[in-house]
């Protein structure tokens, strides 16, 4: 059976709330037909369940056979392991099987492997270069359990006697995908920003133990809501701040403490310090010699915490994080702690009272510190834990995608291979079985049971000379266990193995105590020194053997996830240039001066040429006019050069464009043919993220004839929207469907925290690029009716719009220019009954935008009060004057002297202000003209200082305005939300199915450096547009979009691998 390229799914039978699945429709459907030939299966045989996260139908639907017979399955996928009298023989399983490390429970399991002649993978083992786990849930544990906690809060704090915002928060599982989680933890975000929390449990300080995957997880969710974070040695200031009352307006009540949430990140130097005073904290001594250190987390953090989240990995032979004895003096001295989030779920582990887990029903208990009592439920004294074992299933939809974005790329090798040589490095060091026998790399796995099973007798009894050696590191996933098993046996000695705690991630280390024995006292020495070189996690040798295995391995797995075909040899000077450097660039620079193409860690099939290798360190050569701003942006970046350019001297232009193989350039559109026609001469590719204009689109042919790339509208909005667009509409027509709409939203926006102006809105960079385009006409067909909407009508076509799963945001869509062109691009003119595009912003943007125009702000003609050219004005006009002269032409032509005189007359009150906006036709009634009044207060548009000189129109001025008032603060993110929804029908008779996907993203504050979301998100494609051309995957030639699968199918799959993630979801209609 093995290698008939036949796949079976079980169903998970383990636990009522095990959801997942190793792969959803959509990635069976690109197996079944989708993906290259040689990556395909025959068929794959679904077992039913009702319980699944994604229906039998959809299975069906794709061309699956629903079924519980597997029989004829060669490959069986799972998530946890299978009943034992289920497994067939003479098959290969992949599951997570938990027995890699002997443990003994899991040998039964092991021994029905074994004896049915079973090939054996695990998750678990399947690493990518970097020694990593590609197939893992942390950041799901981290997301599902801080989500449930806040939910418990709201609870518990509601038994204390406080009503807060968490109460109306659901556990994650209660909501059907984590978009819509998310949405909800916001929605209690804008509600503690707008009425801040009780003030006895202000400031609410949450402690993250630890800073892996699973802490980042939890991390995240807590960034949803209005928060900073502080470092551990400001927590007592912190917590003295509020005490005495600081930070507070007089006679206030509360503080800005009351209106955010606090985070605190701690590691081991925070958890404890070395009981020699004159050494400084040291990880690695620590991690060897934990006993030269003492416990300091009771006193230093954890009396200033008011939730612990708990992260980490922990050991026996480390300190606790808190033992029972300092919980108790914790509460007895200080009642801020309210309680644990252990997602570890360790039993015993690093918080002593955890004795137990719970489940997704009832997710809590109540620990009573002062006299050792456990309770079910809520109210009553003490602290509540969470500790959850299952937490990734709560957000099953996510977590199944996730899982099968990286399993369904090894499926093809594993479902047609026979032997485990013929798989991928990553694969085949994850088979731990191969037709009933050990593979070599697990055969330790005999020797630690027979040692098991011997130590009953003694066996090391009788040998002359003993001594115990500790070993600490990644002692079984990075296969050191084999090599300290081989020293002793060859040497001559024998081994008992005294203690071994086994890592519960491939993230985390094992630690062993073995007794070796020998005859001869000699040879025991030789013994221990060599497993002395294999113990220190920073041994030279140790490192070599490692760099030895993963190098062996390194040329495939450091290739796309998608079935690239490479075709091109680049050596390690392999360099970008990119022209111009704005906020876009940072990004594009670190994904290609770091990453290279081993973002991914993870690899592709069958290339089509043997040993060829990725690029490695992409070298990039950032260009600008001033060569500072270039500076500034490389800077801490390696394999990087800024060098200063004006484009203008061509010469100078072409000098450099020789030096490379691919250009992006991040310039203004009209510089992008200048760029354009020195890459065409020097035969160089270039990306840009601009729209194709008709000067780019008239060197399409030259560009043809010299074999030259010009890779256009790689950005977001042009970009992902397109790239998105095509997956959804190509993977409905496989299908045989026909797309009757298609809708498509994007904006780039605040954040919901950051979105505190009366216009919900702010600017990056100048805002008359914006304003601009919100003037722009705009055609689009909807229902098989062409719509037009004028330029000067834009603003009150605007229509408001709430998308389910993101029942948070209050939004209105804009029409987006020529939306009819895109059903041409798309391939669906003759088939769409709708097509639509338009731009995101908040709930009331259009109605004061309205305003402003019909109030003459946006004319961009010469003003007469600012012109340097008349010297009526005895002083110089100030923002009110202005004001006031831009009512009074709104109603000269329409209105009395008597009016006029009136308006000459108005002061800066809002309610004159109200009041002439509705006079003078710009506002229609109260509500709008008050929401308008109020951004003209914000924006200081009636302030009496002066116009700057350099304002020359009522469009400048509002412009400066908007840029001073209207601009992020250091610590405040800005979001970017895209939405497709495809429509599509089906002739045979099956069921229309709407189709919506979302890309949700937020900025990042790293190392204390900003990077925008919308610089992220066109940044980075632009770099994998780079990264595509440098490895030659992309073989058109000419100007393109990226609207074709060699373009679209590995960019989204990279954009993933990044970070940048698109929610897919299908409902039927």
């Amino acid at each position: 059976m093995l290698g008939n390229r036949v796949v079976g799914v079980l169903h998970e039978s383990g636990n009522k709330w095990e959801r997942r699945a190793p792969l959803t429709p959509l990635h069976c459907a690109r197996l079944l037909h989708g993906a290259g030939k040689s990556d395909r299966v025959d068929c794959i045989i679904v077992q039913p369940c009702t319980k699944r996260i994604h229906s039998d139908a959809q299975y069906e639907e794709v061309g699956c056979v629903i079924s519980e017979d597997l029989s004829e399955c060669g490959l069986i996928l799972g998530i946890k392991q299978p009943k034992l009298e289920n497994i067939l023989p003479d098959r290969a399983y992949a599951f997570f099987s938990h027995t890699h490390k002997a443990q003994p429970e899991n040998m039964a399991l092991l021994d029905k492997v074994l004896s049915e002649r079973v090939s054996l993978y695990d998750y678990e083992l399947i690493v990518g270069d970097n020694g990593k786990r590609l197939l893992a849930f942390g950041k799901y544990a981290g997301r599902a359990g801080m989500i449930d906690f806040l939910h418990g809060l709201g609870e518990r704090f509601l038994n204390l006697g406080y009503s807060t915002p968490f109460l109306s928060l659901g556990s994650s599982y209660m909501y059907s995908s984590l978009s819509t989680a998310k949405g909800a933890v916001i929605a209690v975000g804008e509600e503690i920003a707008a009425s801040g929390l009780p003030s006895a449990v202000s400031p609410l300080v949450f402690v993250f133990t630890g800073s892996g995957n699973v802490s980042q997880g939890a991390q995240e969710i807590l960034r949803l809501l209005p928060h900073t974070f502080v470092d551990p040695s400001k927590l007592p200031e912190l917590i003295t701040s509020t005490k005495y009352g600081q930070n507070s307006s007089k006679g206030s009540k509360f503080s800005r403490q009351n209106f955010q949430v606090y985070g605190c990140v701690v590691t081991s130097k925070d958890m404890v310090a070395p009981k020699d005073s004159s050494k400084n904290f040291d990880k690695e001594d620590y991690y060897a010699h934990p006993e030269n250190y003492y416990p300091v987390f009771h006193e230093k953090i954890a009396p200033y915490a008011s939730v612990i989240v708990n992260c980490m990995y922990w050991e026996k032979r480390f300190h606790r994080l808190l033992s029972n004895k300092q919980l108790q003096d914790l509460k007895l001295a200080s009642n801020r702690l309210v309680g644990v989030a252990d997602i570890t779920c360790d039993i015993g582990g690093s918080i002593e009272c955890l004795d137990r887990t719970t489940t997704i029903e009832r997710p809590f208990f109540r620990y009573d510190p002062i006299n050792g009592s456990y309770h079910e439920d809520m109210h009553g004294d003490g602290v509540i834990f969470l500790a959850v074992d299952i937490l990734p299933t709560e957000l099953a939809k996510e977590a199944t995608k996730h899982f099968g974005d990286v399993l369904c790329q090894f499926i093809g090798d594993m479902a047609s291979s026979k032997s485990p040589k013929d798989l991928l490095p990553p694969i085949r060091r994850a088979c731990i079985a191969h037709k009933g026998e050990l593979t070599p790399l697990y055969d330790y796995i005999k020797r630690m049971r027979e040692e098991a099973a011997n130590c009953l007798d003694n066996v090391n009894g009788d040998r002359a000379h003993k001594t115990l050696v500790s070993l600490n590191g990644h002692l079984f996933d990075q296969f050191l266990i084999n090599e300290a098993l081989d020293i002793i046996e060859t040497a001559g000695g024998s081994f008992h193995l005294a203690r071994c705690r086994v890592g519960q991630s491939a993230d985390a280390m094992s630690y062993a105590e073995i007794e070796v024995s020998a005859n001869d006292k000699d040879v025991l020495a030789s013994i221990v020194d060599t497993l002395a070189a294999i113990a220190n996690p920073d041994n030279k040798r140790r490192k070599k053997l490692i760099e030895k295995e993963l190098k062996r391995s390194s040329s495939r797995i450091r290739e796309l996830r998608e079935n690239l075909q490479m075709e091109g040899n680049f050596d390690d000077r392999a360099s970008v240039l990119i022209i111009g450097a704005g906020r876009v660039c940072e990004p594009a620079v670190e994904f290609l001066a770091l990453n290279g193409c081993n973002v991914l860690d993870s690899p592709t099939r069958n290339s089509s040429k043997t040993g060829t290798e990725a690029v490695k360190g992409v070298q990039v050569v950032v260009a600008s006019l001033y060569l500072q701003d270039a500076q500034k942006v490389i800077e801490g970046i390696p394999n990087t050069t800024a060098v200063e350019l004006d484009i203008s001297n061509y010469d100078r232009l072409l000098e450099y464009v020789s030096k490379v193989e691919v250009v992006i350039s991040l310039l203004p559109a009209n510089c992008h043919t200048t760029v354009a026609n020195a890459c065409i001469e020097l035969r160089k590719h270039l990306v840009t993220a601009s729209y194709v204009d008709k000067n780019m689109s008239d060197v399409n042919e030259r560009a043809k004839s010299a074999g030259v790339t010009i890779l256009c509208e790689m950005g977001l909005d042009p970009g992902i929207d397109h790239m998105m667009a095509m997956k959804m509409i190509n993977h409905a027509h496989v299908r045989g469907g026909k797309i009757i709409s298609f809708v498509s939203y994007c904006g780039g926006l605040p954040s919901p925290a950051a979105a505190n102006n009366p216009l919900g809105y702010k600017f990056s960079w100048s805002p008359a690029g914006a304003l601009k385009v919100g003037r722009n006409p705009a055609v689009y067909n909807y229902k098989g009716q062409i719509i037009n909407v004028n330029g000067e009508n834009l603003y009150d076509s605007a229509t408001s719009l709430r998308l389910p799963h993101l029942p948070a945001f209050a939004l209105e869509r804009l029409p987006n220019r020529d939306s009819l062109v895109y059903g041409d691009l798309y391939g669906i003119t003759d088939e769409a009954l709708t097509v639509f595009r338009a731009t995101l912003r908040y709930e009331g943007f259009s109605e004061i935008m309205s305003s402003f125009n019909k109030l003459g702000f946006f004319n961009n003609e010469i003003h007469p009060m600012l012109s340097q050219d008349k010297g009526e004005l005895s002083s110089k006009p100030t923002f009110n004057m202005f004001l006031q002269e831009l009512l009074k032409c709104a109603l000269q032509d329409r209105q009395t002297q008597k009016d006029l005189k009136e308006t000459q007359e108005c002061n800066t009150k809002q309610m004159d202000i109200v009041e002439m906006l509705i006079r003078v036709g710009c506002c229609k009634e109260s509500a709008s003209a008050n929401k308008t009044a109020s951004c003209i207060k914000f924006l200081g548009l009636d302030d009496n200082s002066e116009i700057p000189d350099i304002c020359k129109s009522a469009f400048d001025v509002i412009c400066s305005r908007m840029e001073e008032r209207l601009n992020y603060s250091p610590t405040e993110q800005d979001m970017v939300l895209l939405h497709h929804e495809v429509e599509v029908a089906y002739e045979d008779g099956r069921p229309s199915e709407r189709h919506a996907a979302t890309l949700l993203e937020f900025g990042k504050t790293e190392n204390e450096k900003i990077q925008t979301a919308m610089a992220r998100t066109v940044g980075i494609p632009a770099a994998i547009g780079a990264m595509l051309l440098l490895e030659g995957k992309i073989k058109s030639t000419g100007v393109l979009r990226p609207l074709e699968p060699e373009i679209y199918l590995p960019a989204l799959e990279i954009l993933a691998a990044s970070g940048i993630h698109m929610n897919e979801e299908v409902e039927y209609i």
